[in-house]
């Protein structure tokens, strides 16, 4: 006989509840990259909820090896449509809301060899190091390109991650330091 869960959701069910999914397109993601063994990093909010009290997201901001990004969007294609920007590729299902963001910009390059595998809202994936998240971070949040609602948001990132490891205050220009953190 099967039991019936009341009022609990797993990680994953409620990442895809969240975006609407009709699949679970981060997990094909995933998969996607394993299969093709494309070695990766997660440097965005996602990023950040692997080290600090998680808020909800709905991109998945990764870089990869830049030697694999041709062939990885070759084959993503077939999932996925693809969008280019100045420096990233985004990668979008009609099947779910969640937004990939395959960052290009070389500097973060050099995270993809230092991540670990952390769990991220049920997930296992590649994260970049806690000071390699917050570096991407305070980049993202110094971009004047950048939206303001965007830029606001990665300031909370900064934050976020700063009330948790207080340590972390060190590392940051003077211009952040002035916001209040």
């Amino acid at each position: 006989m099967e039991q019936k869960r009341v009022g609990i959701m797993t990680g994953k069910e409620f990442m895809n509840s969240v975006a609407n999914g009709q699949v679970d397109i981060l997990q094909q993601f995933l998969d996607l990259l394993n299969e093709m063994k494309i070695d990766y990093c997660v440097i965005g909010g996602l990023a950040v909820n692997a080290y600090a009290e998680p808020v909800i997201s709905l991109d998945l901001d990764i870089v990869v090896v830049a030697d694999a990004i041709e062939k990885l969007i070759k084959a993503a294609e077939k999932m996925f449509t693809v969008k280019k920007f100045p420096h990233s590729l985004n990668l979008e299902s009609h099947l779910s809301d969640l937004r990939i963001q395959l960052q290009t910009d070389q500097r973060y390059q050099h995270f993809i060899g230092k991540a670990t595998t952390k769990k991220v809202m049920g997930y296992e994936m590649k994260v970049a190091l806690l000071e390699d998240v917050l570096r991407g971070k305070i980049w993202a949040y110094s971009d004047d390109q950048r939206r303001k609602s965007k830029r606001q948001k990665d300031l909370a990132d900064i934050f976020r991650l700063v009330e948790t490891y207080p340590s972390l205050k060190d590392i940051l220009p003077d211009s952040i330091k002035r916001t209040g953190i």
